[in-house]
């Protein structure tokens, strides 16, 4: 912490709950593994990402059954932060249950909807009546699909020529 906080437990913790309940790419790393630390100087990443894989990268020798240098554009992490014991923990799907719970009743009450839990004789009418629509695209949808189809090829011949000629006129700068 380079603004002269102590450095607690507290604070670590803080530190690594604010990155692992993010998904890596948040962060602004890359989405593919970094080779070395030269290839860090092409890529737009944020300065204090950078130092991040560049911490993997030193770490890595003395870790080396952590594969750090493998996963530094993931941050060191290569999968979920944390990992949960059917038999003596919870689940991540019951802690998501949980937090869905929750945002429905605060949205409940933010517009003054009361639980439907708390009144067991309301009930949910659904109606439902199916139809044979009919099958493939309509007259608008096929002349749409032509349309699309037909431009992406002309992009594709246009990026052929552009290729060929870039490879043609190579030695002419």
């Amino acid at each position: 912490f380079g603004n002269g906080e102590d450095l607690t437990e507290q604070a670590v913790a803080s530190y690594v709950a604010k990155y692992a309940t993010k998904a890596a790419e948040t962060t602004g790393t890359v989405d593919r593994r970094v080779g070395n630390r030269e290839a860090l100087v092409l890529l737009d990443i944020p300065d204090h990402t950078r130092r991040l894989i560049e911490a993997c990268f030193d770490l890595h020798p003395l870790y080396p059954d952590r594969r750090l240098l493998a996963w530094a554009h993931m941050l060191g992490f290569r999968g979920h932060f944390s990992t949960k014991s059917r038999r003596y923990s919870t689940t991540l799907g019951a802690l998501r249950q949980v937090r869905v719970d929750y945002r429905a009743a605060q949205q409940r009450e933010a517009l003054g909807l009361p639980d439907p839990d708390d009144h067991p004789e309301a009930t949910t009418l659904t109606l439902a009546h199916w139809t044979y629509a009919g099958h493939g695209h309509t007259p608008g949808e096929s002349w749409l699909a032509a349309n699309i189809h037909r431009d992406i090829q002309q992009a594709r011949e246009t990026a052929r020529e552009a290729r060929a000629d870039l490879t043609d006129n190579e030695g002419e700068w």
